[in-house]
């Protein structure tokens, strides 16, 4: 199924406006040890520059963030939803180089991403209807939205009954990896497996499990969906590593040079890829009849991620023989569903995914 959706975000009130993750800010401040200490960075397209400390920010005291933060700790708290962090790796992490932890995170904006994790969403006691969705945000392999596309989501799919697990996957960086480019994905395959491991302690059913990624996050989950028949990670269990499905929201899918976002590409495969790199990770090119099912939800004038990246995933999917459903929005540019109430385009996603929301 395909939808261009007649009528353009502006005719219902919306008006695009800059949105932290998906447009370029500057005086913003991320992490530091001490709040008195800022370090602003600039975000352009969908990669991240950090500066020096000492270097002003304009308009921003860290004091707000900290109470921002706390109001998140509450809500969290108050509504029951984030369940639990725990570690992706409970022994040794796979190609890893041994650093120290520069990990930071401002106003739900993870950076510096070395240790990675899985944060538990479950639904509540008799609403789990055995379904589950590993969530894997954007950021150009430079950055995670971890509040705005992961926990915000995750929390929807709770509260309708389906276990939601928020990836923060480790950031490409040759710092802190032996090979950067196979880094995201081996974390990818380790959260499905880990889900898939605790199937009867989450109350899920281990044949319902998919995947889902916004922008760069969904060259992620592509990637997870195309790059499944190879394990990056060790699986002494023989564990199936094919998401069930996948929901990919304005991704990243090509690094074909017409499609291509240069800074994911150059984060996740560094300046000067091989020919070869550029194929193995532009998804379309790895479809198969054995690829899953995948709903994709783009605006048509992206001017940061081009549609094409959507269309052609589709395509190929349709090709292949494999059920897809894209939904195109004429207008709202990337980062669009955002500003949207979560309703308005979550009731989308769950529509599709009524075949895997059969309880038991």
């Amino acid at each position: 199924m395909v939808s261009f959706f007649s009528e353009g975000l502006d005719s219902i009130g919306f008006k695009p406006t800059p949105f932290p993750s998906r447009k370029r800010i500057e005086s913003q401040v991320s992490l530091t040890p001490s709040l008195n200490e800022a370090v602003p960075f600039a975000f352009e397209g969908d990669a991240f520059k950090t500066f020096p400390a000492g270097v002003a920010a304009n308009n921003v005291h860290a004091s707000f963030s900290s109470i921002l933060t706390a109001v998140l700790i509450f809500f969290f708290v108050s509504t029951g939803c984030a369940q639990k962090e725990i570690p992706l790796y409970t022994g040794a992490m796979p190609n890893s180089k041994e650093t120290a932890d520069s990990f930071r995170l401002r106003d739900g904006v993870a950076l510096k991403v070395s240790r990675p994790t899985l944060t538990l969403f479950l639904p509540e006691a008799g609403q789990a209807n055995g379904a589950a969705v590993i969530i894997c945000p954007g950021g150009g392999y430079g950055a995670l939205m971890m509040q705005s596309e992961g926990y915000n989501t995750a929390q929807y799919f709770a509260k309708h009954g389906v276990a939601a697990f928020v990836l923060k996957y480790r950031l490409p960086d040759d710092k802190t990896m032996i090979d950067k480019t196979v880094g995201p994905l081996q974390d990818a395959q380790q959260a499905i497996m880990m889900v898939r491991l605790n199937a009867k302690e989450w109350n899920i059913d281990t044949a319902r499990v998919g995947i889902m990624g916004f922008s760069a996050g969904g060259h992620l989950a592509s990637t997870a969906s195309t790059h499944f028949t190879k394990a990056y990670v060790s699986n002494p269990s023989k564990i199936n590593l094919r998401p069930a499905f996948s929901v990919l929201v304005y991704p990243v899918i090509s690094f074909s040079e017409k499609l291509r976002h240069t800074g994911s590409m150059t984060n996740l495969l560094g300046a000067n890829p091989s020919p070869e790199n550029i194929k193995l990770f532009s998804n379309e090119e790895q479809i198969s009849s054995a690829t899953p099912p995948a709903f994709l939800i783009h605006a048509a004038d992206d001017n940061v991620v081009d549609v094409d990246n959507s269309i052609n995933y589709f395509e190929a999917l349709r090709h292949h023989g494999v059920p897809g459903e894209l939904h195109v929005y004429p207008k709202g540019s990337h980062g669009f569903v955002l500003h949207l109430p979560i309703e308005d385009w979550m009731s989308l996603v769950m529509k599709w995914m009524r075949p895997w929301l059969q309880k038991n």
